[in-house]
């Protein structure tokens, strides 16, 4: 006999369990409209009860008791979105193993642990709904898994760290070095008092895993995504930038090159005439590039109550038509077994790219051939040279834009030049996106 309710329980009831909470109630009249299902939440757990979330619940709902909403035989769909790797694995494992269809927003876990959950959920025939683990209300997951399912996807390139895109564009706008603008992010609440997942690119990383294993078939893995942040960027590198046309975001980048896969995330200048690079403040946006689609951006608010929570409850009904429909569980995109991929993840070594780089040089007669020269002995085509200021006892900025080029020339190069009595110190080189 068919279900006449689905009942939902959530675990973690922060700020976008108190997102999804309150859609679930105050849209509930409007979901089963659209939908056909009648969505009950049915029990919340978490730590702290107490905190007035400026949601009225029913009476009973709210509990410190996981086991109640775990355990509880009339739930259907568990929601996980306490954050964190432990105890968050064992509590989707055990719900699975209760024979409950999964949502998640936790980004780190599944990126590091998802293989042992997804694989636990195709064991069990149960679903696993993630969608707001990546760009928050944007439905990424959902372009990516049924919108161009029928393409090859080439491309991917993503700002999805409203953290970092805020601290670029107030560096960009307001000419600030990054640490007052790290500073101005944490005083309105979009940084963390520890960053550092933020600003050296590892949120991105987690959710750039997710997006290359839907997109190309690959085993989850975050231990191979290149990973560099943004603490090395200096107002003088935004203004070099911007007078050679480009504008600087920490990119999120997956493509398919010679049947392997790049993944990597570090900070990217990108032309001034590319949508991406217009993105500012704590926006997320995605460019996918397929086969058979094209090019296509998709833009939003990357995190935050409602709009995560927003992205939970599209997942909440997904699984709920499939309950009501008494329909098998869907596969999650994900691939968990690696024996079954034919592609590998290509090596930062491998990759090849345009290149910036802003040698601090003493203002000598000979330097620049110094440096250009190996350059060229390391296979470096410089593009243009921008040189700024005199002086005869200091260093000057001494910035070479390049044709493209290979990292591991680009690494043996740097390592020379770093050892020129006339450099005074460690060269700083931003990747470059785009035509030459």
């Amino acid at each position: 006999m068919a279900k006449k309710e689905i009942n939902v329980g959530i675990i973690g009831f922060g700020t976008v369990g108190s997102g999804t909470a309150r859609i679930l109630l105050e849209n509930s009249a409007e979901l089963k409209k659209r939908t056909g299902l009648d969505i009950r939440l049915r029990r919340i757990a978490d730590l702290d009860i107490s905190r007035d979330r400026g949601i009225s619940l029913p009476s009973g709902i709210l509990t410190t008791d996981s086991n109640s909403v775990l355990n509880d035989p009339e739930i259907d769909i568990v929601v996980e979105l306490m954050g964190g790797i432990y105890p968050a694995k064992d509590f989707i494992l055990q719900a699975i193993k209760n024979g409950k269809h999964i949502v998640s927003a936790n980004k780190a876990l599944l990126a590091t642990e998802g293989s042992d959950i997804f694989g636990a959920a195709a064991d069990k025939g149960v679903e696993v709904g993630f969608e707001a683990s990546v760009a928050g209300g944007i439905p990424i997951i959902k372009v990516i898994r049924e919108g161009l399912v029928g393409n090859n996807i080439r491309t991917i390139f993503g700002i999805i760290n409203g953290t970092s895109n805020y601290i670029l564009t107030k560096m960009t706008d307001e000419k600030v070095e990054f640490g007052d603008a790290l500073k101005e992010a944490q005083r309105l609440g979009y940084a963390e008092a520890d960053p550092t997942f933020d600003i050296e690119g590892i949120d991105t990383a987690h959710k750039m895993t997710i997006l290359s294993s839907l997109a190309y078939g690959i085993p989850l893995s975050f231990d191979q995504v290149y990973k560099e942040g943004i603490t090395r960027i200096t107002a003088k590198d935004i203004d070099f930038a911007t007078e050679l046309g480009y504008r600087i975001k920490l990119l999120a980048i997956a493509k398919a090159v010679d049947g392997e896969v790049e993944m990597r995330v570090h900070p990217t200048m990108v032309p001034n005439e590319y949508l991406i690079s217009k993105i500012e403040g704590v926006y997320n946006a995605i460019y996918v590039d397929g086969d058979a689609a094209g090019s296509s951006l998709y833009y939003g608010r990357g995190a935050g109550d409602m709009p995560t929570g927003s992205a939970v409850v599209s997942d909440i009904v997904d699984i709920g038509r499939n309950i009501m429909a008494g329909g098998s569980a869907r596969l999650s995109g994900i691939l968990t077994d690696g024996t079954k991929s034919v592609k590998k993840v290509r090596r930062m070594e491998d990759i090849e790219s345009m290149y910036y780089f802003r040698f601090a040089a003493l203002d000598q007669p000979g330097v620049l051939s110094k440096i250009s020269g190996i350059l060229g002995n390391n296979n470096i085509s410089i593009a243009s040279v921008i040189q700024k200021g005199r002086s005869e006892v200091a260093s000057v900025p001494l910035v070479v834009l390049t044709h493209m080029a290979k990292e591991r020339d680009v690494l043996k190069a740097v390592a020379e030049i770093d050892n020129l009595n006339v450099v005074s110190e460690k060269t700083l080189f931003i990747r470059v996106e785009g035509k030459q």
